[in-house]
């Protein structure tokens, strides 16, 4: 019980204590403040992509997709009711 009742206190006095050195501390000011402007330096923005070719001199649209091959035969089921 004399753990429970004086050594958990420890913890929690020197975090107020913490805390209160903390709202009292001063902030720092700086000798020589920077010299730019305090921007971000951000790159360039991308070039965009080129143009999709034009499908013969008119603008013919994309190609039909190949028809589907199927390599096996589906037959349907025989009930025997």
């Amino acid at each position: 019980m004399l753990y429970l009742f004086i050594g958990l206190k420890i913890p929690l006095l020197a975090l107020c204590w913490l805390v209160w050195w903390a709202i009292h501390q001063e902030p720092e000011t700086a000798e020589n403040p920077p010299s730019d402007d305090g921007g971000t330096k951000r790159p360039h923005p991308r070039k965009p992509l080129p143009r999709t070719p034009r499908r013969g001199p008119h603008g013919d649209p994309a190609p039909v997709a190949p028809p589907r091959v199927r390599n096996v035969v589906a037959r349907g089921r025989i009930s025997s009711r």
